[in-house]
């Protein structure tokens, strides 16, 4: 046969051409559908769970914050003054005004109590208003035990009362905040960062120097272990028989800030000092290469402002912003413009703008009612919530 032939012979074709299927298996599809929706449902598990295992804020794009259970977070505060009570009431009410969902917790001096008295019972008010407007627990504490049974109160440091809160069990994590501060932003994401025993932020004013981390900042998983292995190290340092260095940019003897850098100095989780710890001399300074961390970038206050969290007040040798100046002091003290400082015709002052704007505010807060406090808690006198001591 010819190829030609081959080529148009209809039955010659017919045999060599694969035969039409009539029609498909009818599994094949609903068990490619049933395979498709199981891995559907998978991806859609995975992430439902991704999302609701991490108890985030709102703030935060990927999380929601309605299946927090606030009640394992807490703020911790210490007074065993009547100045830093006053202090410790500022942290709260601003932990309040910025919509902070975790518990707030206040040590105090078990003489001190919630029966006001008299008008001028200012301690007592103090604590009233902090429990039944701020939503504080009030624990008061046996100061003598912190001190180690000394009787000399100048061989102890108050700071070592922060340790208190490694005892706080009933919690997850707690964060405690020096109160002579200025709270900006709201913290309640720290809560959730990887687990650690300890966090706090670097003492970036010394670093060139030192690793050192400060404590005016430090995040806590409480445990009595801890708390006891702390306090057991502070016992030679109460008796006097232990020295302490002093903080270089404070010149103040920080027990608290040895303690616990001997003991996490190594391993504590080092949170961004840009944050969480911005100190108010940094405004005052002309090199900030510490606090840049490079040489490259520009220095730009407002920037630096909007980006942290708090202010720690520390402009060695000036007093805390709660104690008024000396004018001669205050002077020397101010910071420089960039541009001829200390001329008529002197320019490039917005550091000193923002420095003196942080003090400005803090002395209008101390002495302003929080808002509709002395509506709602009559008993308090307006002496009592405009607690600024002049000096």
């Amino acid at each position: 046969m010819s190829r030609a032939a081959y080529r148009t012979s209809p039955v010659l074709k017919d045999a060599f051409m694969p035969s039409k299927p009539r029609h498909m298996p009818a599994g094949r599809p609903v068990q490619r559908f049933r395979i498709y929706a199981l891995l559907a449902i998978f991806v859609l598990g995975f992430i439902w769970y991704s999302h609701h295992r991490s108890h985030r804020l709102s703030n935060s794009p990927f999380y929601r914050y309605e299946s927090v259970d606030w009640s394992l977070y807490a703020y911790v505060q210490y007074a065993t003054s009547s100045a830093y009570l006053c202090n410790s009431i500022m942290i709260f009410e601003a932990l309040h005004r910025l919509g902070s969902r975790a518990e707030r917790v206040l040590f105090y001096p078990e003489e001190w109590d919630t029966r006001v008295d008299s008008a001028t019972d200012r301690d007592s008010q103090l604590l009233v208003l902090a429990r039944d407007k701020y939503n504080v627990q009030l624990m008061p504490i046996d100061v003598q035990l912190v001190r180690g049974g000394s009787n000399d109160v100048d061989s102890w440091d108050s700071s070592i009362t922060k340790l208190l809160a490694f005892s706080q069990t009933q919690y997850d994590r707690v964060l405690h905040i020096d109160s002579d501060v200025t709270i900006l932003q709201e913290m309640d994401d720290l809560f959730f960062v990887p687990h650690a025993k300890a966090a706090m932020p670097r003492a970036y004013w010394e670093y060139a120097q030192t690793r050192k981390l400060t404590s005016l900042l430090i995040l806590i998983e409480p445990s009595y272990r801890e708390y006891k292995a702390l306090m057991d190290a502070a016992q030679p340092i109460i008796a006097g028989q232990v020295g302490a260095a002093a903080d270089n940019e404070t010149t103040e003897v920080r027990y608290d800030m040895e303690l616990l850098n001997d003991r996490y100095g190594d391993s504590a989780m080092v949170l961004p000092h840009r944050q969480y710890g911005l100190v108010s001399g940094e405004f005052r300074t002309k090199n900030h290469r510490a606090y840049l961390g490079n040489d490259y970038e520009a220095w730009d206050p407002d920037k630096v402002l909007k980006e942290a969290k708090l202010v720690h007040f520390s402009d060695w040798p000036l007093p805390k912003p709660w104690v008024m100046w000396p004018q001669k002091l205050l002077a020397e003290m101010l910071p420089r413009c960039d541009n001829k400082p200390g001329t008529p015709e002197e320019s490039g002052c917005r550091d000193r703008e923002v420095w003196r704007e942080l003090y400005e505010d803090f002395r209008r807060r101390r002495k302003v009612s929080p808002k509709g406090a002395l509506k709602n808690f009559p008993a308090l006198t307006k002496a009592v919530l405009g607690c600024l001591q002049i000096a």
